[in-house]
């Protein structure tokens, strides 16, 4: 069993290598897992060597080299350190808006009223697909800061597949309609006009990769005709 650091900076190593081939300094490594010195980065990295999930390279600056991943995420263990920051509302829907990285106040009743209403569309599956979106079922009042341009719609998330993006299963997430994506962008993909899932946009040569947020999934390479980008993540909703 591994403990909270050595899980979160596996994963942090595991995903900087898959993004760029390179593995991060130590100095990125520390920033990452907020401690105080280096030198707890060389423990952490020394307990996961000695446990059989990293290598390191010998002759090569800052070398490190992924043996093998976790067979599960253990309870409490899941990292929250997100690639994806999008903006949340949490509590009460409408009432509070904090930015990425920063805690805002509690909006007032003026806020409130100036709410935008937005459809929620059904489910959407951060995991395994599931069918198509559906028609809609409700809708939700959102800040207009956080749909400026564009129409937009909400889906609530079923599973846990892109969970390192910090999005859980329960959440709402905010969609911007669009029919292309960028690599690395984080979208809801219409998989042969029948399933549709919420993963990380990525283009394999000619082919289009769905790429989950959750090492226990797997990347799913299909034709570009089998898959229609229907929207863009930009921002959630979490209930407590």
């Amino acid at each position: 069993m591994l403990t909270r650091k050595q899980h979160e900076l596996l994963l942090f190593i595991h995903e900087r290598l898959k993004e760029s081939g390179i593995p991060p300094s130590f100095d990125e490594m520390k920033e990452a897992l907020d401690l105080a010195s280096k030198s707890g980065i060389h423990r952490l990295i020394t307990a996961l060597e000695e446990r059989g999930f990293i290598r390191r390279l010998p002759n090569r600056a800052r070398a490190l080299e992924v043996l093998r991943l976790p067979d599960s995420i253990a309870p409490g263990l899941a990292p929250q350190r997100a690639k994806f920051s999008p903006s949340v509302i949490e509590g009460s829907l409408g009432r509070r808006a904090p930015e990425p990285v920063r805690s805002a106040p509690a909006a007032g009743n003026d806020d409130v009223a100036s709410a935008v209403s937005i459809p929620v569309m059904g489910r959407i599956a951060a995991g395994v697909p599931i069918d198509a979106i559906q028609h809609k079922t409700h809708s939700i009042s959102v800040p207009p800061e956080m749909i400026a341009g564009g129409e937009h719609y909400a889906l609530e998330v079923k599973g846990d597949s892109m969970i390192e993006a910090g999005i859980f299963d329960g959440d709402t997430v905010i969609i911007r309609n669009a029919n292309t994506a960028s690599p690395g962008e984080i979208v809801v993909a219409l998989v042969d006009d029948e399933e549709a899932t919420l993963k990380r946009f990525r283009r394999k040569g000619a082919s289009i990769a769905l790429e989950a947020a959750n090492p226990a999934y797997e990347t799913r390479i299909f034709g570009p005709d089998r898959v229609k980008v229907q929207g863009k993540l930009v921002g959630l909703i979490r209930r407590y």
